[in-house]
């Protein structure tokens, strides 16, 4: 995972709304995560592509977000006092 990584692979999740085959006035949201590659997402491609060829719920909308998983370190200072018996 980690060479996935440092090859430009981001956590991606996708918010998927798509019509109920049943009910088609009705939407239904499915979220997918996976590891991937900003801006084009191959993978999330790819499974939207099976999504069309194989699913009967027709997809509606899709929100994407991506954040890298290394990335340098915050810290900061935390003004509290704690008593430990």
């Amino acid at each position: 995972m980690l060479s996935r990584q440092l090859n430009g692979y981001r956590i991606t999740t996708a918010k998927i709304i798509y019509h109920r085959p049943d009910y088609p006035n009705l939407l239904q949201e499915y979220v997918w995560q996976d590891m991937d590659i900003a801006p084009k997402f191959p993978v999330l491609t790819k499974f939207l592509d099976f999504w069309e060829k194989n699913l009967d719920g027709p997809i509606h909308s899709v929100q994407v977000e991506a954040a890298k998983v290394i990335m340098p370190s915050r810290f900061g200072y935390v003004d509290a006092r704690l008593a430990v018996h």
